[in-house]
């Protein structure tokens, strides 16, 4: 994969188109989880654009599926916490070579300068049932930070035939909406962003930080 700390993701080009941050509540039939909130309570927010695929894709599952949103925007200064916070945890576990480091952290938590979520372009999410009740996954969302690793890749090995049927029908309906997956993490879908215009060969980012 791709890591979000690889130079190459720096270096596309952001054309941002202006687009505002939105209530993502209110431009996509989804339920937003409050477990995830940062200082600016901005974390059911993504831009107008994001929603509108968020629609098409919640509308794209089968009947008796939904979506609950755990996070949308997020702000740059704690972007930079968390990508802080996970780089002392790499160091407590002996790594100390500073780019071994910043690419361990990279796999789950994103380098403020180009993180999805910073653009308001990134949605953290999963499958929820008809009563909202969140379905088999293999993992729960942010996994990585209950130990589970090795289950958070979005085709990790080992899955039960549930988790990998739920995480089929999540990415089918996110990627026909235009979404890209960052590989490490199956719970977190872009669209707009620098990741997403390299993965898609898109001549330049059309979101950047807001």
């Amino acid at each position: 994969m791709i890591s979000l700390s690889d130079p190459q993701v720096a270096r596309v080009p952001v054309r941002d188109c202006g687009e505002p941050l939105a209530e993502v509540a209110a431009l996509a039939p989804v339920t937003l989880d409050p477990r995830e909130r940062d200082t600016a309570g901005a974390y059911g927010r993504a831009r107008a654009g994001v929603c509108a695929r968020l629609r098409t894709a919640a509308a794209a599952l089968p009947e008796g599926f939904g979506l609950l949103v755990i996070e949308g925007h997020r702000s740059g200064a704690e972007q930079a916490r968390r990508f802080a916070r996970y780089e002392d945890r790499v160091r407590a576990a002996g790594h100390t070579d500073p780019v071994e480091v910043r690419r361990r952290a990279a796999a789950f938590v994103s380098p403020v300068e180009v993180a999805p979520h910073c653009a308001g372009a990134a949605l953290d999410l999963t499958l929820v049932d008809a009563r909202g009740v969140e379905l088999d996954m293999g993992c729960p969302v942010n996994g990585h930070r209950t130990g589970a690793e090795r289950l958070c890749p979005l085709h990790a090995p080992d899955l039960s035939d549930t988790a990998q049927r739920n995480r089929t029908l999540l990415a089918r309906a996110l990627t026909d909406a235009g979404f890209v997956n960052y590989p490490s993490e199956w719970w977190h879908w872009s669209y707009g962003d620098r990741y997403w215009a390299l993965l898609t060969g898109a001549a330049a980012a059309v979101y950047g930080p807001v």
